[in-house]
């Protein structure tokens, strides 16, 4: 008895490149319709991409905010463990994304320990 009846329906016969394409295709044209990212994956990919460049991983964000230019974000990440941990020092880095949710630039903006308040209060009070 022959299994060539059964062949038509094999993984490898509906998972062909011609059945794939069509799939892809109209996955190209939702992402195409729905091209803007959601909050929380820009808020993804920026951490993932700081972590890839710097080394550090992020612990908060403590700022986000769309602009004209993409995305901006303020990132909190441990820069130097110390015992006790409340000595550690922290560091504030301000991110730039673009539309897309690619990182163009990022610097620190602040460096604390982490067991410290801020020096001042907003508004000088």
């Amino acid at each position: 008895m022959s299994n060539t009846s059964n062949a038509s329906n094999s993984p490898k016969t509906r998972n062909s490149p011609e059945s794939r394409k069509g799939n892809s295709t109209s996955e190209d044209t939702r992402r195409a319709a729905d091209a803007r990212l959601s909050p929380m994956e820009v808020l993804r990919h920026a951490r993932s991409q700081l972590t890839e460049l710097t080394g550090m991983v992020p612990e908060s964000v403590s700022s986000f905010e769309q602009t004209e230019d993409g995305w901006a974000l303020e990132v909190e990440v441990l820069e130097l463990a110390r015992v006790p941990d409340t000595m550690s020092l922290m560091a504030s880095y301000l991110v730039e994304l673009d539309p897309n949710g690619e990182l163009t630039g990022y610097r620190r903006v602040r460096r604390y320990e982490r067991g410290r308040a801020d020096a001042h209060r907003p508004g000088g009070r």
